[in-house]
């Protein structure tokens, strides 16, 4: 394993969606990855279902200035929200920056 050169910051996303919400989330989670993606410092986002329902989503950013601007980006603060009261039934974040990396081939 080499340190990185290039600096980046990742968040890990775990939640469990309540039932009733899975269409509204539906509509707008498209939506909030087009965003991200615009964002500066933006470098990737995947979202990953587990067999007990649980939902993780990994988000890299170039720095974590870039990821608390992508925090605090009006549209996303207010789907936060939204998440908070209506989409999600538990939620963490932990933001962590990338000291190490290997990959293969």
């Amino acid at each position: 394993m080499a340190d990185r050169k290039d600096p980046m910051t990742i968040t890990v996303f775990r939640n469990r969606l309540r039932p009733e919400a899975t269409e509204a989330y539906a509509e707008l989670a498209p939506k909030m990855v087009e965003l991200a993606k615009q964002q500066p410092g933006f470098l990737s986002m995947k979202t990953f279902t587990a067999a007990d329902g649980e939902r993780v989503t990994i988000a890299e950013f170039e720095s974590d200035e870039t990821i608390v601007a992508w925090r605090e980006n009006a549209e996303h603060k207010l789907a936060q929200e939204r998440g908070r009261t209506e989409f999600y039934s538990e939620y963490s974040t932990q933001t962590c920056e990338v000291i190490r990396e290997s990959r293969f081939p």
